[in-house]
């Protein structure tokens, strides 16, 4: 068993004291195999239902399983379905399951053995993530996809079970991304007999289908979880998966002990680097610093993550001086965008951290991005003079604007103000909690804002979706209220086609008409940052952050 012991500094550690449940026959097992990471953010569920940030993605990817999983290229293939067909027209999806695939042991079940998975117990999942009382934050997934009735709300005959291995969706039109949307843990499939037994209990006794099951939560120190031993899964060479024995998740919410855990060697890995560890570990070019090298693994990959600054288009939640008609004017929104020294900013502020936001919205981690076909704002503080005197302001009346952000990045829209200030712009910096800055842009009442958009599953339109007339906030994700009929009619073609190239196409050219119209400042796009144990095997950092820990070992 694993028993949780706390340290002085609040963080934890495992003592192994006997996992023979979890190890084959001949196979040792010691504190080698267990795979330590922390959670910084607040982790408030296992129930994918619920899988709305990366605390809770993380966590329940160890412990469930979907129809599809990403591959190292984000490209969705097989997973509990072991092979799909769509129909020629694009709105049927059907999917074949595998035998082998068993919910965990659980004493919700007759005798305490899992029993087998089959596609009522998708249809079950797909349709209690949409059910009005579970209150799940991902029915958007399948919401204005599958066909609906006259209410628009999902019909029954969305999701139906041909039999116990076959199972079908139906959508009431094409949608390209669909197959990437079931690869997100709120697809996830779970067993109605554990759902039944514990209510909304169900988010501290998960029971799924992945690598490993869940043992212990003692919620706020550490949550313990066990080698699955009948996971369905196994290695090239007919291993049964997971190597681990046990994984533990600790919740440090310190960086600086965070960091100072890991580097004492009782977290397996870090991700992301604040900018006090980042200085310490890395160059301003982003290279490990001397004294560092060698004594852990270094990852930085592109990362599904804009970070942006929004421009308020819609006045009418607007008050006071945040109703000033100047961010209106698309000179002035241009202008804002030339007056950033985005390279300059990513050396001083992130180490070269990311890539700057020279191109359009979408991230140069997505196959579409190109800086060449989608050439966006670089530094040109004079072209920034000459549109702002355009329209109307210069040393005889300087534009003054009110920028809403929250303390994370407080030091971030500093540089801004000073950049904007060298042209001519007066920004007042005010700064809100993260719950009430949300809040604020959601309802449209910030006229200009900080926001970043990580991405649900790896296609443009995800990204593309914040621009589209009918995807307004706060029911939406379109903080701005942007709005361009020529950009709608290229959205909604672009959902419909199927050819990759063409779509690719569509996509450029919404993206174009984004850097021309400005309703965002694309400031940078992010990267991943992984430190890894020398020690540790087989976790590789992908676009999506992802944490998949059945083909990881320990040596």
């Amino acid at each position: 068993m694993l028993s949780i012991s706390r340290l002085a500094s609040g963080s934890v550690f495992v003592l192994v004291t006997a996992l023979g449940s979890c190890s084959g026959p001949g196979q040792p097992t010691d504190g080698r195999r267990v795979f330590r990471y922390n959670q910084p953010e607040s982790l408030t569920s296992l129930d994918p239902a619920f899988a709305r940030n990366q605390a809770n993605t993380w966590a329940t990817t160890q412990l469930y399983n979907g129809l599809v999983e990403l591959d190292d290229s984000l490209k969705p293939g097989p997973s509990v379905a072991r092979r799909y067909a769509i129909s020629p027209d694009g709105k049927t999806y059907t999917f074949w399951l595998r035998p082998d695939v068993y919910f965990h042991d659980s004493d919700v079940f007759a005798g305490g053995k899992g029993r087998r998975v089959v596609a009522a117990d998708f249809v079950y999942s797909f349709k209690r993530l949409l059910d009005k009382a579970t209150a799940s934050s991902g029915g958007w997934i399948f919401r204005g996809k599958v066909i609906e009735d006259a209410q628009g709300e999902p019909r029954d005959t969305a999701f139906v079970a041909v039999n116990d291995s076959v199972l079908r969706i139906h959508l009431k039109e094409p949608f390209i991304p669909f197959l990437g949307i079931l690869t997100m843990p709120y697809a996830y499939v779970v067993p109605r007999e554990a759902v039944q037994r514990y209510g909304k209990d169900f988010r501290e006794h998960p029971v799924g289908t992945g690598p490993f099951r869940f043992q212990e939560w003692d919620e706020g120190n550490a949550i313990i979880y066990h080698r699955n031993p009948t996971y369905w899964k196994k290695d090239r060479q007919g291993r049964r998966l997971p190597y681990l024995d046990a994984v533990q998740i600790s919740f440090i919410q310190d960086r600086k002990t965070e960091f100072l855990t890991f580097m004492q060697g009782k977290l397996d890995f870090l991700s992301g680097i604040r900018s006090g560890s980042r200085d310490l570990i890395m160059y301003p070019d982003g290279t490990v610093r001397e004294d560092f090298k060698g004594k852990f693994r270094l990852q930085k990959v592109p990362y599904l993550n804009t970070e942006y600054l929004g421009i308020q288009q819609d006045p009418t939640n607007l008050r006071g001086e945040g109703a000033n008609p100047a961010l209106r004017d698309k000179r002035v929104r241009q202008a804002l965008n030339y007056a950033l020294n985005k390279p300059e900013f990513l050396a001083y502020f992130l180490n070269n951290v990311g890539k700057p936001g020279t191109s359009g919205f979408v991230p140069a981690s997505l196959p579409s991005f190109s800086q060449q076909l989608v050439p966006g704002y670089t530094y040109q503080p004079r072209k920034a003079r000459e549109l702002l005197a355009a329209a109307g302001y210069g040393p005889g009346r300087p534009l003054q604007l009110r920028l809403n952000t929250v303390a994370e990045t407080k030091e971030f829209c500093e540089y801004y103000q000073k950049k904007w200030a060298e042209v001519g712009v007066q920004v007042q910096i005010d700064v809100n909690q993260g719950a009430a800055h949300g809040e604020m842009v959601d309802n449209g009442r910030a006229a200009f804002f900080t926001r970043s958009w990580l991405g649900d599953y790896p296609d443009a339109e995800n990204y593309l979706a914040l621009f589209y007339s009918k995807n307004f906030a706060p029911a939406g994700p379109n903080k701005t209220h942007f709005k361009n009929a020529a950009y709608d009619q290229l959205y909604e073609r672009a959902k419909l086609e199927q050819d990759v190239a063409k779509r690719y196409e569509l996509y450029r050219q919404m993206d174009r008409i984004i850097v021309e119209e400005s309703p965002v400042i694309a400031v940078y796009y992010d990267e991943v940052v992984r430190l890894t144990q020398n020690n540790v095997q087989g976790l590789t950092p992908n676009p999506m952050n992802q944490l998949v820990l059945e083909r990881v070992r320990k040596d």
